[in-house]
C-alpha cells in the first residue's frame, strides 16, 4: 500500500512540475513578447525636450550649415554642409540644439534654426558602391508591378510629399512617381505622414 501511495505521489508530483514548467514557459514567452512590444512602443514614443519624437528625420534649410562636435557655437566645427534640402536625423536634443546624424552616419550639433521640418531623402546611400548597373526604381503607382517613370542612381537626392508605410511620393530632377520604403533613406520603414 505505501508503494502505491509513493508511486502515486511521486505521479503527481511530476504532473504538477510538468504543468508548473509548462505555466512558467508560457509565462517567460509571453513577457519577452510584450517586452519587445514595450521597447518598440517606447522607442516610437521617445520625445526629446521640444516634445516631438526622437529619432525623426529633417532637412537642412541653409545651403551652409556647420557641424559642431558639441552643442554651443564655442564648440569646434567638424564638418560644413553645402547643401540645402539634404535629409538629416535628428538623435537628441539639447536647448535649442540638435545632434543630427547624416545618410553616411556623421554625427555632430546644429542650431535647430538651420533645419527644416521639409522631408526629403536619399535613394539607396549604401548601394553606392556595388557598382554600375544598379537602380532605385521611381514606379507611376505604388505598386511593384507599376511602370517604372525613372530609374534612380544610389545617393540622389529625392523631395518626399507623402508616406504610406510602403511607398513614398517622390519628385527629382522634373520626375514624379513612387520609391519603395525601403530603398531610400529619410523615412522609417512603416512610417507614414502627408
Amino acid at each position: 500500500m505505501q508503494a502505491e501511495l509513493a508511486r502515486e505521489f511521486e505521479q503527481t508530483e511530476a504532473s504538477m512540475r510538468s504543468k508548473v514548467l509548462k505555466s512558467c514557459l508560457a509565462l517567460a514567452i509571453a513577457l519577452a513578447a510584450s517586452m519587445g512590444t514595450l521597447e518598440f512602443a517606447h522607442a516610437q514614443a521617445a520625445k526629446g525636450p521640444s516634445g516631438l519624437p526622437l529619432p525623426r528625420f529633417v532637412t537642412l534649410k541653409s545651403k551652409r550649415v556647420n557641424l559642431r562636435i558639441g552643442p554651443g557655437t564655442d564648440f569646434a566645427v567638424s564638418w560644413m554642409y553645402l547643401k540645402s534640402g539634404l535629409p538629416v536625423e535628428i538623435i537628441q536634443e539639447y536647448d535649442n540644439w540638435r545632434r543630427i546624424r547624416d545618410a553616411d552616419g556623421t554625427e555632430g550639433w546644429v542650431n535647430q534654426s538651420l533645419l527644416s521640418g521639409q522631408r526629403a531623402a536619399i535613394a539607396a546611400p549604401w548601394m553606392k558602391t556595388k557598382g554600375k548597373g544598379v537602380y532605385v526604381n521611381l514606379r507611376r503607382e505604388a505598386q511593384p508591378s507599376a511602370s517604372i517613370v525613372a530609374k534612380l542612381e544610389p545617393g540622389v537626392m529625392l523631395t518626399i510629399g507623402e508616406c504610406n508605410g510602403d511607398w513614398c511620393h517622390a519628385e527629382t530632377d522634373g520626375a514624379a512617381g513612387w520609391v519603395a520604403q525601403s530603398e531610400i533613406w529619410g523615412a522609417y520603414p512603416g512610417e507614414a505622414f502627408k
